[in-house]
């Protein structure tokens, strides 16, 4: 599980989608009292860009034609056990294009669209 933290208009459907699906997983997590200090520390989590994040797929995924039909349950616990972690995206947009030629072609394709 990981919290890319990328503009979610350069990520492959297989990349949104499955960061979506854990930005669920890491509530459920969260609600079921699971530690997640591992995730923050590898830089793969950060609980107080949960909610944002997840909005930010979504209107990426409507944006997309795709349906959203599973709003993020709300956080049971109190998430101030957390400290705030530090997620590289600039690190991540590069794995992203080093491993999957969909987000590389999408990234390519921004970084060609003038602003």
């Amino acid at each position: 599980m990981r919290m890319w933290m990328v503009d979610p208009s350069v990520m492959c459907r297989q990349h949104l989608l499955g960061e979506h699906f854990e930005t669920h997983m890491f509530v459920g997590s969260l609600n079921k009292g699971i530690d997640l200090t591992g995730y923050i520390l590898n830089g793969e989590f950060d609980v107080w860009f949960l909610e944002q994040r997840h909005d930010e797929l979504v209107k990426e995924m409507l944006k997309r034609g795709y349906k959203h039909n599973s709003p993020l349950p709300a956080l049971m616990g109190s998430s101030n056990n957390y400290h705030q972690g530090y997620i590289d995206s600039d690190l991540n947009l590069s794995m992203l294009s080093e491993k999957c030629l969909e987000c590389r072609k999408l990234q390519e394709i921004k970084l060609d669209i003038p602003d």
